[in-house]
């Protein structure tokens, strides 16, 4: 992930921005390509960062395909 600043002449952008601050704001060009333009929180980039993990993911993925489980009681033991 990238993190660009804005400076203060960019008017447009700023307008931009400050729409995204309340709802997502879908961005379409003249060639039609659309970008998403939201609002993000620590949390959100700290989610997107952990997604873009591979070992995790891999080791997540790995995990979830296990289907064996042991019951408490013997955990307990």
């Amino acid at each position: 992930m990238k993190t660009i600043t804005i400076s203060e002449d960019s008017t447009e952008i700023r307008a931009l921005l400050e729409q995204a601050r309340s709802e997502d704001v879908i961005v379409r060009l003249a060639d039609g390509s659309k970008f998403i333009l939201s609002a993000v929180d620590d949390f959100d980039v700290e989610v997107a960062q952990t997604r873009r993990n591979e070992k995790l993911m891999a080791l997540l993925d790995e995990r979830a395909k296990q289907t064996q489980t042991i019951p408490l009681d013997e955990v307990k033991r």
